[in-house]
């Protein structure tokens, strides 16, 4: 239910500006080191497919729309997954569904499968709930006016949410921040160990790069391990959980083939995998939209009366969800201009030929969404923040052809329905009782790593509403 009001100014958000040609092989060794998004240049966001040749790996970016569905829609096994992402991941993600392929990978997925059932719109979105109110009596605790890192705020929430619906346990303020220090740390050590081997020089990987990495990831791991530990001993010595959750399911869960469970190990991969996947791609979203609404107060003035008409005073409920029409848009403007997952790489299994060319085997295809999203042929206004464009016909094409937050194809990302149910809730109700305000000064700078994130987080002021006219109505 779009509250009917005047469009809002487009503006267009910073972002690192693409250098106007492309950089030497050493250049680029040492800006993509801190951000993929550093090497980027000028005609990355023009090309149709552009090719990079470097010591150790021949590298395909393609953005073309028919090239884009021919690699992530594969189903022949022509495109796995890369396997130097699967090595950048292995310490944090172990064996697990994101990071393998072929038979393994499809033998993960039917026994997971069934788990995702406590995923369902209706069974989480009490959960969803709860740790928005809680999220919003942690931001009713703080001063008035008072500025905050939301990047924070938003892993705590959204990882709370994934939490309860895997443990049906909330997340504790301590675990959150060291959950968000730990994977801030390790996401930051993943170029610096996958970068020598782009070029060929495995041995410049620094012995503390390593270190600091496999440290994070035991942080992280150790906390799941502590609560599937009690659970997987009971449940394989006949006392299972009564807790209907998604690791209650995990835990039932058989290979198909073999009637064997997950081992100890094995399901500690895969919630592992379910977790972060599960709260850092929203936290990425949720964090540049809460930027976005602060520098286009026009969009939020809308937004806060669309919630308020709705609601009035009354909880939000499932059904609502869906009415929540300016809500939803700028959430997926948010993911078109800061899509979580900036970079997906494939590497192909044979020679296959791409636009005249042929692609070798061995050699990594990058399908880039932050390009795709703001590719000047296929978007008008590309970089503009403009969340009415869902509403019109400007951007049909695109959204058909050029719009891929959560991927496509057999690996779609199978959160997509919960990530944008649970990122509605959570705006609507933050903009219900706060006003966003951007600090003077502060812009954050985006950095592409495993996720997009802000490299000096995204600081704002909260200012508490007073009830609005519907609701003292209501």
């Amino acid at each position: 239910m779009s509250t009917p009001m005047t469009p809002t100014t487009h503006f267009c958000p910073a972002y690192p500006r693409p250098r106007a040609s492309k950089a030497s092989a050493l250049l680029m060794f040492f800006s993509a080191r801190r951000s993929w998004l550093d090497a980027l240049y000028e005609r990355s966001y023009r090309m149709q497919m552009g090719e990079v040749h470097l010591p150790g790996l021949d590298l395909y970016m393609v953005n073309e729309p028919a090239l884009v569905r021919e690699v992530l829609q594969d189903t022949d096994g022509n495109f796995p997954k890369s396997a130097l992402l699967g090595e950048a991941l292995q310490p944090l993600l172990g064996e697990s569904i994101f990071t393998t392929n072929g038979a393994q990978w499809q033998r993960q997925r039917t026994m997971m499968d069934p788990a995702f059932a406590q995923a369902r719109l209706n069974v989480a979105f009490p959960v969803m709930r709860e740790a928005t109110d809680a999220m919003l009596a942690r931001l009713a605790a703080l001063p008035d006016g008072a500025e905050h890192d939301l990047e924070v705020e938003m892993t705590h929430v959204t990882a709370d949410i994934i939490f309860r619906t895997i443990f049906s346990e909330p997340l504790t303020g301590p675990d959150a921040h060291r959950v968000f220090d730990a994977f801030s740390r390790y996401q930051t050590q993943v170029p610096r160990l996958m970068l020598p081997s782009l070029f060929g020089q495995r041995w410049l990987r620094w012995p503390w790069d390593a270190w600091r990495s496999r440290r994070a990831a035991r942080e992280i791991r150790g906390l799941l391990e502590t609560l599937i530990r009690p659970r997987y001993a009971a449940h394989r010595g006949g006392c299972p959980s009564t807790r209907q959750d998604i690791l209650a399911s995990f835990l039932d869960a058989r290979d198909p083939e073999s009637g064997i469970p997950f081992s100890f190990e094995a399901l500690v991969d895969q919630v592992a995998m379910l977790f972060l996947a599960g709260h850092e791609t929203s936290a990425s979203a949720l964090t540049w939209a809460t930027h976005l609404l602060a520098q286009a107060p026009d969009v939020q003035t809308r937004m806060q009366a669309e919630v308020s008409t709705l609601l009035g005073t009354r909880a939000p409920e499932l059904g609502d969800m869906k009415e929540l029409t300016l809500t939803r848009n700028v959430f997926r403007e948010t993911l078109r201009l800061f899509p979580p997952v900036g970079f997906m790489a494939r590497q192909t299994a044979s020679a296959c030929p791409m636009r005249k060319k042929t692609v070798p085997a061995g050699a990594t295809v990058v399908v880039a969404p932050w390009l795709i999203h703001r590719h000047r042929d296929l978007w008008p206004e590309p970089d503009a923040f403009n969340p009415d464009r869902y509403d019109g016909d400007a951007s049909r094409d695109a959204l058909k052809q050029a719009y891929l937050p959560f991927g496509m194809g057999p690996r779609v990302c199978m959160g997509a329905a919960f990530a944008l149910q649970e990122a509605t809730l959570i705006l609507a109700q933050l903009v219900r009782h706060h006003r966003l305000e951007a600090v003077p000064g502060h812009v954050p700078q985006p950095v592409g790593r495993l996720t997009i994130r802000s490299a000096n987080g995204v600081r704002l002021r909260l200012f508490r509403r007073t009830a609005s006219a519907a609701e003292a109505r209501a």
